[in-house]
């Protein structure tokens, strides 16, 4: 019988570039949101909230992904109305987001949301009813985020400052904030999003040195899926990387599963979640002897959905290829029609370049059943938890 190799969750951390910035802690739903807790990665449904069943659905597709918790638009009244069944039944805390119409902020408190979204810039007479607003999160016991979009910044604050800039952004989120403090209610946490991820990080950096509240980063309007990738994983490596964060959303237009993809994704490169299947392949050069890119997207593809923590390298040379297949927990050095199959540094087999694939498949799974891995509770039994 085979030795278990030395894989899986590893028994220390991983090393980070910055500590996490000490900020208060919040709790939306199960979730919780501050620098005692893990990152969270978040999105919006695009479906109609008036219509429960598909967006109950679209919730549940985004929970499969990895999503911690959702927000969906109320703009109407069926919304408002749909919002009791959907928080009900969603398996993520469900975050109601509100513009225009103060009354719906009620709305999504009384109908058992996890937390609202506010955009001040754009509710009607806002800071007139931020008592009431306090008065009733505080009696459900509930969060608010103050969302500050350059799109739709205070036309005071505009005409101040003349555009959206960071000391816009960051004067209207602690205007907003201080009329919550001023009721007694501490329970907030800010975004302040802009399109550009330049004037996104200042922001952010200016607001992170004001005060303690859990920030939620966006680059908002980042564009189509690969723009809006580019773009958030520029601001998001930046701030993250400095330690400035505490949930996140890659606003993409796409399909919003994609957008927890891509944010699971920054987090695992910069070691702020565990890491799960990852793929290193090279870029294929004059020197590759086989169709890199055919081999990588084939080994993405045949374990898309593996949670197991395996670092799996798919090499087409003799130059980098065998050290990189050494160091991975599983790896190929292909050459001359055939790969060199290498498990934690030690070559295992040799196969004909047409059995790569299937073989480096047949070995993840292997590997992940011989550390007891299961995959539908995504943990070994050595680190799971019991109640």
């Amino acid at each position: 019988m085979s030795q278990p190799i030395g894989l899986g969750i590893p028994d220390t951390p991983p090393p980070t570039l910055a500590p996490r910035r000490k900020t208060r802690q919040l709790m939306v739903g199960d979730v919780g949101v501050g620098s005692d807790y893990p990152i969270s990665v978040q999105s919006m449904t695009t479906t109609k909230t008036h219509d429960i069943n598909a967006t109950l659905q679209q919730i549940a597709q985004l929970t499969a992904a990895g999503c911690d918790i959702v927000r969906v638009a109320c703009p109407k009244t069926v919304d408002a109305e749909a919002l009791p069944a959907i928080a009900a039944k969603s398996p993520i805390p469900v975050i109601a987001d509100i513009h225009f119409q103060p009354k719906y902020i009620f709305a999504a408190i009384d109908a058992g949301c996890a937390a609202v979204r506010v955009n001040p810039g754009n509710i009607r007479e806002f800071d007139g009813r931020v008592k009431e607003v306090a008065q009733a999160a505080g009696d459900a016991g509930i969060p608010i985020r103050i969302g500050v979009n350059a799109g739709s910044l205070d036309k005071r604050l505009l005409e101040k400052y003349g555009k959206a800039t960071p000391e816009a952004l960051v004067e209207s989120a602690m205007w907003e904030a201080s009329l919550f403090e001023e009721c007694g209610y501490g329970d907030i946490a800010i975004s302040v999003k802009h399109n550009d991820p330049v004037v996104m990080v200042e922001a952010y950096r200016q607001l992170a040195a004001k005060t303690d509240y859990p920030l939620h980063l966006g680059v908002t309007e980042a564009g189509p899926a690969f723009q809006g990738t580019i773009k958030s994983s520029v601001a998001f490596g930046w701030l993250l990387g400095s330690g400035i964060g505490d949930t996140i959303r890659v606003s993409l237009s796409a399909d919003p599963v994609e957008e927890i993809k891509v944010g699971d994704q920054i987090l695992q490169s910069l070691n702020l979640r565990p890491r799960k299947l990852e793929i290193v392949s090279c870029p294929s050069c004059g020197r590759a002897q086989v169709d890199v890119y055919t081999l990588a997207n084939e080994v993405t593809a045949g374990l898309e959905g593996m949670k197991f923590p395996l670092r799996v390298a798919v090499m087409g040379c003799v130059v980098n290829g065998p050290g990189e297949a050494r160091d991975a927990d599983l790896g190929v050095a292909s050459g001359n029609g055939k790969g060199q199959i290498f498990v934690r540094g030690e070559v295992i087999k040799t196969v004909p370049e047409s059995q790569i694939v299937e073989t480096l498949i047949e070995e993840a799974q292997r590997i992940a059943e011989e550390q007891g891995w299961d995959e539908q509770e995504g943990m070994s039994p050595s680190v799971k938890v019991t109640n």
